[in-house]
């Protein structure tokens, strides 16, 4: 097998094992309405359903980056672990657990098993890809994308009203997807295994280069787990507030909306690798921050209007989420990228606690047809990171050159 045919075989190896690890995230987020009736949750409470898996990812990650884990243990055997011990949390929420405390703890533990798993993945990506890495990794964030919707989609087609059918599809899909990922071995382009070095952190936040690289993030991030943890309840007011709908639209436009940012992850990594990882990541930001002020002008409004503005905003969102870390593949230290990947979406996933513990009290105070306004705080100060970085000489390293 040749090194092109060999690259393209991992990476959708790698891009499959990942949509089906994924689908463990937002899996008690689909099934949120029923266990909040069913357990008396309110709106601040049922949030924590995802905010949990968010502070258990930054926990695991943090730890993973201080021990330098995904530099010094092989990322498939670190994938596959993580995928079974997060498939054993969320099967265990729908085989004994009935109130929130317990939930919350195993979504903590859910949240830890996945810092095991995207950046390892995004890792041996990047090991595999020196060039088209952009798009490389924009498919692998296509795959995580999918992922993210995957529990939407379990609901959709029989979960409603059935949160222990949705949680035991996600679980199963994730042991799946680990025993899948034990398949990809480590690339051509990827750095042996690194010995431990506790000041390999300390260099990678010293780099003023990735530091501006992950403030991008850390804004797309904000906007981004904000939209895709509320979108299911907006769309639900959004249409009791203007014509009858079926009781599953939601969570198919949830899906859709989710689901369609894998062709904008994939479109946006080919056209970094040609335009500038600096351009497509600003325009990406830009538009998607619109989109943070338009939700409430088409809230209420006919299908044909809310749909097309939700799979636009669901291509826009994601679309520059790879890019910010095959940024740091380019600029951080190459022994430790995995490393330097860890920590970045340590702290973007750090970040997103707060937009989604927002979201709900900016409804109850203005609405939900304007509660995704604050969200736009995020692009902004991505925006400015990105033209930032664009203008000094580190670009250079970026997309060949491109910036």
């Amino acid at each position: 097998m040749t090194d092109a045919s060999g690259r393209w075989r991992a990476l959708g190896l790698l891009s499959l094992s990942t949509v089906l690890i994924l689908s463990l995230w937002f899996s008690a987020t689909a099934v949120a309405p029923a266990l909040s009736t069913a357990w008396g949750l309110s709106g601040a409470e049922a949030a924590w359903l995802t905010s949990a898996v968010q502070v258990g990812f930054v926990v695991g990650a943090l730890l993973s980056a201080a021990l330098t884990l995904s530099d010094v243990v092989a990322p498939r055997f670190l994938i596959a672990g993580s995928a079974v011990l997060g498939a054993a949390a969320t099967a265990t929420i729908a085989a004994v657990v009935q109130s929130l405390a317990p939930a919350v703890a195993l979504r903590l533990l859910t949240g830890v098993a996945l810092a095991g798993v995207y950046p390892p993945a995004m890792k041996v990506v990047a090991g595999w890809f020196s060039g088209d890495r952009g798009l490389a990794i924009g498919v692998l964030v296509g795959a995580v994308t999918l992922g993210s919707a995957m529990p939407h989609l379990l609901r959709w087609v029989g979960g409603v009203g059935r949160p222990r059918a949705v949680l035991y599809g996600a679980a199963g899909l994730a042991v799946i997807g680990g025993a899948l990922a034990l398949l990809v071995d480590r690339g051509p382009h990827q750095a042996p295994e690194s010995p431990f070095d506790p000041r390999a952190v300390r260099r990678i936040l010293g780099d003023r280069a990735t530091v501006l690289a992950n403030l991008g993030y850390f804004g797309h991030n904000w906007e981004l787990y904000g939209l895709w943890t509320w979108v299911p309840v907006f769309v639900a007011a959004s249409v009791d507030a203007g014509t009858a709908g079926s009781p599953s639209l939601p969570a198919l436009l949830a899906f859709l909306t989710i689901a369609v940012g894998g062709l904008g992850a994939g479109a946006a990594g080919y056209w970094a690798d040609r335009l500038g990882r600096t351009t497509v990541t600003s325009a990406s930001l830009v538009v998607s921050g619109l989109a943070c002020l338009v939700a409430g002008v088409v809230f209420g409004g006919p299908k044909l209007l809310l749909v097309p503005f939700l799979l636009v905003w669901g291509v826009a969102i994601v679309a520059d989420s790879a890019q910010f870390s095959t940024c740091v593949t380019e600029l951080a230290e190459p022994g430790y990228v995995g490393t330097a990947l860890t920590l970045q979406t340590a702290v973007g996933f750090l970040v997103t606690v707060g937009s989604i513990q927002l979201v709900p009290v900016a409804a109850a105070r203005i609405g939900w047809q304007w509660a995704f306004v604050p969200l736009v705080i995020g692009p902004a100060i991505g925006t400015a990171a990105m033209l930032r970085l664009r203008r000094r000489p580190e670009a250079r390293k970026l997309a060949g050159g491109r910036g």
